[in-house]
């Protein structure tokens, strides 16, 4: 706790404010509450929305088969003030005080919880048909362009390019997904461990064009680089996301290369008395030993546990989490735990061109990450083996028939 704050009264007076409405906001403002802080807490969320959770929106929300996705939380029986529609535009330290268009507001402890938003194909603003999916907005407007089967354009390969084409042909409509790289998932994964996925459209009968870059949007098609054209009644672009960070400009806050806010262990950040959590933030990771940005719904779950925990102040709590995340595209789900880049070995256990199977990363014995398509089983013990860092025997960890648990050394 600053001085500044130590002044300003007990824990229990102090006024704790959320920016950012999302997983990450509402589960921090949530944790205060659970772990005892009485204080009062308020979220304020850009959208109009009551908070709402995001992986329906590429899935049951698209389809029409849920009108939304709110977060089961009673804000009022909680004490939580929750203050929607209202953009928050600027942060002056100094003063605790954010600004925003309906006037300042004052704040003993800040948490930005802003998450990312989707980056834009460039000259496609404004052109009609053309579409992100990040918001309940969005996936409104995709919900009518899915039931009159349209054929659609996607524009990147990643995860939420595969969930909305899965999607998409559930829907009934013809699908192209045009991919600048050599292979699906092209940031995310190694090109032995991506490549097997590439089948997965065309078993599902949509089309994966990569080495495709696009030129340019025009109505109804969509031109890519070596002239070829895609007809396109509607174009969703799924080609990353950034931190939600443009309004922190001239606050003081430290940002990083990709301009998220620079969170130390315990995600406080650079300014005394804000800390900073989810998908606008990257960490110092203790465990593999580099900062990690993680883009992904269990880092929004876990982290304000660790930012209530600091604001109540009875332990000092490190965040140094496993990453975890999943991904249900073509009928198959896929779960990733840890991180891989400081691996030395790569083992596979089970045949990628089968239903189920998985990729154990490895840092000579030690389990660091661990990918599993259909074989969940291995996901929940890898997980565990990562966390607890225990030696592995290589080749037991390569049988597919054993269980991973009996791998260990």
């Amino acid at each position: 706790m600053s001085e500044q704050t130590r002044d300003q009264g007990t824990v229990a007076e102090r006024r704790v404010v959320v920016v950012g409405a999302g997983m990450a906001g509402v589960q921090t403002a949530v944790a205060l509450r659970e772990q005892g802080f009485t204080g009062s807490i308020t979220l304020i969320g850009a959208e109009p929305h009551q908070p709402y959770d995001r992986p329906p929106l590429s899935k049951a929300v698209l389809l029409g088969k849920a009108e939304g996705s709110a977060f089961d939380v009673d804000f009022e029986a909680l004490g939580l003030e929750v203050q929607l529609g209202r953009e928050v535009v600027g942060l002056r330290p100094d003063d605790h005080e954010l600004d925003t268009a309906e006037g300042p507001v004052p704040y003993d402890v800040l948490v930005l919880a802003t998450g990312a938003e989707p980056i834009r194909l460039p000259g496609a603003d404004g052109i009609p048909g053309v579409h992100l999916l990040r918001t309940l907005d969005d996936a409104e407007r995709l919900r009518p362009v899915l039931a009159r089967q349209h054929d659609i354009v996607v524009v990147g390969a990643g995860w939420i390019g595969a969930e909305f084409a899965t999607a998409a042909r559930e829907a009934g409509c013809a699908v192209t997904v045009v991919e600048a790289a050599d292979r699906p998932l092209a940031g995310a994964l190694p090109a032995e461990v991506a490549a097997p996925m590439a089948a997965w459209y065309a078993a599902a009968g949509a089309t994966l064009r990569t080495h495709a870059r696009v030129a340019h949007v025009e109505p109804g098609e969509v031109v890519l680089d070596d002239g070829s054209r895609l007809p396109a009644g509607a174009v969703v672009v799924g080609i990353g996301a950034r931190p939600a960070t443009a309004w922190l400009t001239g606050s003081g806050i430290e940002l990083g290369a990709h301009r998220e806010v620079l969170a130390d262990d315990h995600l406080r950040t650079s300014v005394p008395d804000v800390y900073a959590v989810g998908d606008c933030a990257s960490f110092p990771s203790g465990r593999y030993g580099e900062r990690l940005l993680v883009h992904h719904w269990d880092n929004a779950l876990q982290g304000p546990r660790t930012v209530a925990a600091n604001i109540v102040g009875e332990t000092s709590a490190v965040y140094d989490p496993v990453p975890y995340f999943w991904s249900e595209q073509f009928g198959r789900f896929v779960q990733y735990a840890g991180h891989h880049a400081s691996a030395d070995t790569t083992l596979w256990r089970g045949d990628p061109s089968t239903p189920a199977w998985s990729v154990c990363w490895l840092r000579g014995d030690r389990l660091v990450a661990l990918l599993a398509v259909g074989r969940p089983r291995d996901l929940a013990q890898g997980r565990r083996l990562i966390e607890a860092a225990t030696p592995m025997d290589h080749e037991l960890l390569a049988d597919a028939s054993l269980p991973m648990k009996a791998a260990i050394a």
